[in-house]
């Protein structure tokens, strides 16, 4: 009966990073700018392989769109938070916080097929070059990009419909700056045990899976770099992967970390930490990595700056 009494919740609220009003303020300024870097730069990278002939390539394809699921993924959170940072009461409607939670799936899980993707570019490019073109033709890559974006809408249906068949009454507190399924499940009004199974299926599914394949792509381009004779040719190899492994350890990093644990209802202050790394830093960090240690795109943001250069003196 006391169940019954409880209403079901309209709205929830967040605890937020902090309750100190000058950290909030410091967090604000602090956000506000790795988010505009986070804008910029992605919006730079979609920009720059658009407009140069030269990047119109495989690789790049799967680049602008992991920009754009960067500019998604960082724009479906921080904005919210950066208010939140200005206002004393933190709150989002239950409506709101679904579509947070949708949103935040599809263009998360879309971008760890994505990233898996582009390490299998970077295998037939290394190890099997002579058949590079035949294997990674305009229609193929235009499939795997649809099936990665695909993986992320499947992944993000499962997750919101077992979160929110949950009842909600009473309890609308979210220790966490941001709605997210391990944070919410703590309030639910039921028991959780389906949907946090169901949640860890879709981890493997959408985390574990591609990592695995990540492994035996780096595994192979590893052996066949080490039987190159020219030691430039091991340079180039390296160097046209280091970025993209250096994307992977980052992003799947925290993102097992949050979602692969067992247990995930103890979530602790630490968790909100993780949570920042991989939804805040990381969109940030990736046109950050590809452009200063990728040449191809050094070179086509100098033309673009050149030809900007050239139409004020005209």
């Amino acid at each position: 009966m006391g169940e019954e009494n409880h209403s079901f919740v309209a709205e929830f609220v967040f605890l937020g990073l902090s309750q100190d009003v000058q950290t909030q303020l410091l967090l604000f300024i602090l956000f506000l700018t790795i988010y505009l870097l986070t804008v910029l730069g992605n919006l730079l990278i979609i920009i720059l392989i658009f407009l140069d002939p030269r990047l119109h390539t495989p690789m790049y394809f799967f680049l602008r769109n992991l920009s754009f699921a960067d500019l998604c993924f960082s724009t479906s959170i921080v904005p919210q938070v950066l208010v939140h940072f200005l206002v004393k009461r933190k709150t989002i409607s239950f409506s709101g916080c679904m579509a947070q939670i949708i949103v935040f799936l599809l263009v998360g899980c879309a971008e760890c097929a994505l990233l898996a993707v582009m390490s299998y570019d970077r295998y037939v490019a290394v190890c099997k070059p002579l058949r590079y073109a035949t294997v990674m033709t305009q229609q193929a890559c235009l499939r795997l990009a649809v099936g990665s974006w695909a993986g992320g809408a499947l992944v993000s249906l499962v997750d919101t419909t077992f979160t929110f068949q949950l009842p909600y009454q009473g309890r609308n507190v979210i220790n966490h700056y941001f709605c997210e399924p391990p944070a919410l499940l703590r309030l639910a009004s039921a028991d959780t045990h389906e949907t946090e199974t169901a949640i860890f299926a879709m981890g493997v599914a959408i985390l574990l899976a591609p990592v695995a394949l990540i492994l035996v792509s780096y595994g192979n381009i590893v052996s066949a770099v080490i039987q190159m004779q020219s030691g430039a040719g091991r340079l180039k190899a390296f160097s046209t992967c280091g970025s993209h492994l250096i994307v992977v350890v980052l992003f799947y990093g925290s993102g097992i970390f949050a979602y692969m644990r067992p247990n995930a209802r103890t979530t602790k202050e630490q968790d909100k930490t993780i949570s920042v790394f991989y939804t805040v830093v990381t969109p940030m960090l990736n046109p950050i990595i590809y452009s200063l240690r990728n040449k191809e795109v050094k070179g086509a943001l100098r033309k673009l700056a050149g030809r900007k250069s050239f139409s004020r003196r005209r």
